[in-house]
Protein backbone atom coordinates (compact mmCIF):
# COMPACT_ATOMS: atom_id res chain seq x y z
CA UNK A 1 0.00 0.00 0.00
CA UNK A 2 3.07 2.42 0.74
CA UNK A 3 4.64 1.00 -2.50
CA UNK A 4 1.38 2.73 -4.21
CA UNK A 5 1.45 5.87 -2.72
CA UNK A 6 4.78 6.64 -3.16
CA UNK A 7 4.82 5.35 -6.77
CA UNK A 8 1.72 7.54 -6.94
CA UNK A 9 3.40 10.72 -5.49
CA UNK A 10 6.63 10.36 -7.66
CA UNK A 11 4.32 9.31 -11.09
CA UNK A 12 2.51 13.31 -9.87
CA UNK A 13 6.38 14.61 -9.80
CA UNK A 14 7.00 13.45 -12.83
CA UNK A 15 4.30 14.72 -14.71
CA UNK A 16 4.65 18.17 -12.71
CA UNK A 17 8.20 18.54 -13.91
CA UNK A 18 7.19 17.66 -17.23
CA UNK A 19 4.65 20.19 -17.63
CA UNK A 20 6.47 22.74 -16.20
CA UNK A 21 9.43 21.78 -18.48
CA UNK A 22 6.96 22.33 -21.79
CA UNK A 23 5.82 25.32 -20.21
CA UNK A 24 8.92 27.04 -20.07
CA UNK A 25 9.71 26.06 -23.77
CA UNK A 26 6.52 26.88 -24.74
CA UNK A 27 6.88 30.50 -23.20
CA UNK A 28 10.97 30.71 -24.26
CA UNK A 29 9.26 29.74 -27.56
CA UNK A 30 6.43 32.79 -27.54
CA UNK A 31 9.24 35.09 -26.81
CA UNK A 32 11.18 34.65 -29.86
CA UNK A 33 8.04 34.33 -32.24
CA UNK A 34 7.73 37.93 -30.73
CA UNK A 35 11.14 38.88 -31.37
CA UNK A 36 10.41 37.34 -35.06
CA UNK A 37 7.40 39.48 -35.33
CA UNK A 38 9.81 42.95 -33.91
CA UNK A 39 12.09 42.18 -36.45
CA UNK A 40 9.63 42.37 -39.63
CA UNK A 41 9.21 45.81 -38.70
CA UNK A 42 13.04 47.12 -37.86
CA UNK A 43 13.53 45.47 -41.45
CA UNK A 44 10.94 47.57 -42.46
CA UNK A 45 12.44 50.34 -40.31
CA UNK A 46 16.35 49.92 -41.75
CA UNK A 47 14.88 50.13 -45.37
CA UNK A 48 13.00 53.63 -44.47
CA UNK A 49 16.36 55.07 -42.73
CA UNK A 50 18.99 55.52 -45.87
CA UNK A 51 15.99 56.99 -47.65
CA UNK A 52 15.49 59.59 -45.21
CA UNK A 53 19.15 60.28 -44.43
CA UNK A 54 19.47 61.34 -48.74
CA UNK A 55 16.34 63.18 -48.46
CA UNK A 56 17.76 65.21 -45.46
CA UNK A 57 21.36 65.72 -46.42
CA UNK A 58 19.93 67.24 -49.21
CA UNK A 59 18.64 70.43 -47.44
CA UNK A 60 20.91 69.67 -44.38
CA UNK A 61 24.40 69.20 -45.54
CA UNK A 62 26.06 70.86 -42.62
CA UNK A 63 24.45 68.51 -40.14
CA UNK A 64 26.77 65.44 -41.14
CA UNK A 65 27.38 64.69 -37.53
CA UNK A 66 23.93 63.95 -36.52
CA UNK A 67 23.54 61.86 -40.33
CA UNK A 68 26.16 60.26 -39.34
CA UNK A 69 25.11 58.86 -35.70
CA UNK A 70 21.68 57.87 -37.56
CA UNK A 71 23.75 55.62 -40.21
CA UNK A 72 25.79 54.21 -37.63
CA UNK A 73 23.33 53.46 -35.70
CA UNK A 74 21.71 51.54 -38.07
CA UNK A 75 24.53 49.79 -39.27
CA UNK A 76 24.88 48.61 -35.55
CA UNK A 77 21.34 47.56 -35.35
CA UNK A 78 21.33 45.07 -38.57
CA UNK A 79 25.17 44.16 -37.35
CA UNK A 80 23.32 42.75 -34.02
CA UNK A 81 23.02 39.09 -34.02
CA UNK A 82 21.67 38.17 -30.41
CA UNK A 83 17.90 39.17 -28.88
CA UNK A 84 19.49 41.30 -26.33
CA UNK A 85 22.76 43.20 -29.16
CA UNK A 86 19.23 43.97 -31.33
CA UNK A 87 18.06 45.48 -28.15
CA UNK A 88 20.46 47.75 -27.26
CA UNK A 89 21.36 48.50 -30.84
CA UNK A 90 17.86 49.42 -31.55
CA UNK A 91 17.60 51.55 -28.62
CA UNK A 92 20.24 53.93 -30.39
CA UNK A 93 19.08 53.68 -32.86
CA UNK A 94 15.88 55.12 -31.70
CA UNK A 95 17.95 57.89 -29.96
CA UNK A 96 19.71 58.84 -33.00
CA UNK A 97 16.68 59.33 -35.27
CA UNK A 98 15.49 61.16 -32.18
CA UNK A 99 18.15 63.85 -32.96
CA UNK A 100 17.26 63.67 -36.55
CA UNK A 101 13.77 65.05 -35.59
CA UNK A 102 15.30 67.46 -33.63
CA UNK A 103 17.38 69.04 -36.46
CA UNK A 104 14.85 68.69 -38.72
CA UNK A 105 12.62 71.31 -37.16
CA UNK A 106 15.47 73.75 -38.29
CA UNK A 107 14.67 73.47 -41.85
CA UNK A 108 10.70 74.30 -42.73
CA UNK A 109 11.61 73.96 -46.62
CA UNK A 110 12.83 70.21 -45.95
CA UNK A 111 9.66 69.87 -43.57
CA UNK A 112 7.24 70.36 -46.59
CA UNK A 113 9.33 68.35 -49.16
CA UNK A 114 6.83 66.10 -50.52
CA UNK A 115 9.26 62.94 -50.32
CA UNK A 116 10.31 63.81 -46.97
CA UNK A 117 6.70 64.20 -45.59
CA UNK A 118 6.16 60.55 -47.37
CA UNK A 119 9.01 58.99 -45.49
CA UNK A 120 8.03 60.30 -42.41
CA UNK A 121 4.73 58.80 -42.65
CA UNK A 122 5.63 55.23 -43.39
CA UNK A 123 8.32 56.10 -40.35
CA UNK A 124 5.86 56.65 -37.97
CA UNK A 125 3.78 53.54 -39.08
CA UNK A 126 6.27 51.85 -38.88
CA UNK A 127 7.08 53.30 -35.58
CA UNK A 128 3.28 52.54 -34.70
CA UNK A 129 3.62 49.26 -35.13
CA UNK A 130 7.23 48.60 -33.68
CA UNK A 131 5.55 50.06 -30.50
CA UNK A 132 2.66 47.21 -30.52
CA UNK A 133 4.85 44.37 -31.13
CA UNK A 134 7.18 45.47 -28.99
CA UNK A 135 4.23 45.62 -26.23
CA UNK A 136 3.82 41.90 -27.33
CA UNK A 137 7.43 40.77 -27.10
CA UNK A 138 7.89 42.20 -23.09
CA UNK A 139 4.06 40.65 -22.25
CA UNK A 140 6.02 37.45 -23.91
CA UNK A 141 8.78 38.01 -21.72
CA UNK A 142 7.12 38.61 -18.39
CA UNK A 143 5.16 35.07 -19.12
CA UNK A 144 8.73 33.39 -19.24
CA UNK A 145 10.06 35.55 -16.61
CA UNK A 146 7.37 34.88 -14.18
CA UNK A 147 7.63 31.12 -14.82
CA UNK A 148 11.24 30.97 -14.53
CA UNK A 149 10.83 32.36 -11.19
CA UNK A 150 7.88 30.76 -9.72
CA UNK A 151 7.84 27.55 -7.43
CA UNK A 152 7.74 24.85 -8.64
CA UNK A 153 9.12 25.74 -11.90
CA UNK A 154 12.19 27.89 -10.94
CA UNK A 155 13.29 24.01 -10.05
CA UNK A 156 12.73 23.27 -13.68
CA UNK A 157 14.31 26.23 -14.46
CA UNK A 158 17.62 26.25 -13.03
CA UNK A 159 18.03 22.57 -14.09
CA UNK A 160 17.84 22.80 -17.47
CA UNK A 161 19.19 26.19 -18.03
CA UNK A 162 16.29 28.79 -18.60
CA UNK A 163 16.94 32.19 -16.91
CA UNK A 164 15.10 35.63 -17.05
CA UNK A 165 15.34 37.28 -20.07
CA UNK A 166 15.14 41.35 -20.59
CA UNK A 167 12.74 43.41 -21.88
CA UNK A 168 12.98 45.54 -24.84
CA UNK A 169 12.39 48.83 -23.12
CA UNK A 170 13.60 52.62 -23.60
CA UNK A 171 17.11 52.46 -22.93
CA UNK A 172 18.80 54.58 -20.47
CA UNK A 173 18.84 57.89 -22.66
CA UNK A 174 15.57 57.94 -23.79
CA UNK A 175 14.39 56.84 -20.15
CA UNK A 176 16.32 60.03 -19.07
CA UNK A 177 14.59 62.13 -21.51
CA UNK A 178 11.34 60.89 -20.13
CA UNK A 179 11.90 61.90 -16.47
CA UNK A 180 12.90 65.63 -17.54
CA UNK A 181 9.99 68.11 -17.45
CA UNK A 182 9.32 69.36 -20.76
CA UNK A 183 9.47 72.51 -21.43
CA UNK A 184 6.97 74.86 -23.20
CA UNK A 185 7.74 77.78 -24.89
CA UNK A 186 5.76 80.67 -26.80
Amino acid sequence: MIGYIILGVAVILVFTAISAYNTLVKLRNNRENAFADIDVQLKQRHDLVPQLVATVKGYAAHEKETLDRVVSARSGALNARTIDEKIAAENALTSALAGLKITVEAYPELKANENFMQLQQEISDVENKLAAVRRYFNSATKELNTSVESFPSNIIANMFGFHKEVMFDLGAEQRADLDRAPEIKF
